[in-house]
């Protein structure tokens, strides 16, 4: 019965080191694990934050989108309604005004040699116009005019006609623009101001 005893006792003994063991490893291990859950809910609240964020460009984008949408079917059926009307008074027989062969044809009130306009070598004051409030211009647009030495307003509503002609046909790339976009008249505004 002795042996019995002993032999339990050291069963129990051994259970007693293993359990000890084993939740050593578990309380040691499990702290571990704590850390990286508390790292996880950073990095998902950090990414739950980018969505939200994301969401509310992306509604933006779509609003935008829409009103872009909209214009462009406006612009559309004018387009469309003055395409009719010209058709009707070719039909006619009426002649066509000349503002609209101005617009389609970018040499139009022009004849002759086309000149160069004085460009400056650097805008006066040192500040230039904000060539971009042309509707037309852009960032590359205005870098290519200031490169030819054109900074302010004035200087481009005081383009004759050859003048026009000559920077429609070197602006590389954007051949046509000042005509067609109606450059001239929006920089005579713009000096005034």
């Amino acid at each position: 019965m002795s042996y019995l005893l002993t032999q339990m006792f050291l069963y129990m003994l051994c259970t007693f080191l293993l359990g000890l063991l084993l939740g050593w490893l578990i309380w040691r291990y499990g702290n571990t694990a704590s850390n990286d859950t508390e790292a996880l809910r950073a990095e998902r609240d950090a990414l739950l934050a980018e969505r939200n964020d994301l969401n509310v460009n992306l509604d933006a984008c779509r609003t935008r989108s829409a009103r872009e949408r909209e214009a462009v079917e406006e612009l559309r059926g004018k387009n469309i309604d003055l395409q009719n009307r010209l058709d009707a008074m070719t039909v006619a027989g009426q002649a066509v005004p000349a503002a609209t062969s101005a617009v389609s044809d970018p040499s139009a009130g022009f004849s002759g040699t086309a000149s160069k306009p004085e460009g400056l070598s650097a805008p006066r004051g040192g500040q230039a116009d904000d060539l971009k409030r042309i509707s037309g211009v852009g960032p590359k647009m205005e870098d290519l005019l200031n490169s030819l030495g054109y900074f302010h307003f004035d200087q481009i509503a005081d383009w004759s006609p050859s003048e026009v002609a000559w920077v429609d046909e070197n602006l590389e790339g954007f051949r046509g623009r000042v005509t067609r976009d109606a450059w001239q008249p929006q920089a005579k505004e713009l000096a005034k101001g």
